[in-house]
């Protein structure tokens, strides 16, 4: 292969890479909108309606995000679900 071929190839990874970090930051600021019990609610009930597989990295940035709210709170919270507001 040559090393033309390779530097694009390496260009290209790093542009895809730099993409879905992007994207992945999105989903996870628009995620970070629902705080209250009721709102997490009625995003966990939606996502019931998906299988795991298909929900897996938003379940997993609303667990990060869930952990970080409960570790730097100093107020009471509703548990995992969300703030009592």
């Amino acid at each position: 292969m040559q090393f033309t071929t390779k530097l694009r190839d390496a260009r290209t990874a790093l542009a895809n890479r730099r993409t879905m970090r992007v994207a992945h930051r999105r989903l996870a600021d628009e995620l970070a909108s629902f705080r209250t019990t009721s709102e997490r609610a009625e995003l966990d009930q939606l996502l019931a309606r998906h299988s795991n597989e298909e929900t897996e990295v938003i379940r997993e940035i609303l667990y990060r995000q869930d952990t970080a709210r409960l570790q730097s709170s100093s107020r009471q919270t509703a548990g995992m679900g969300g703030f009592l507001g």
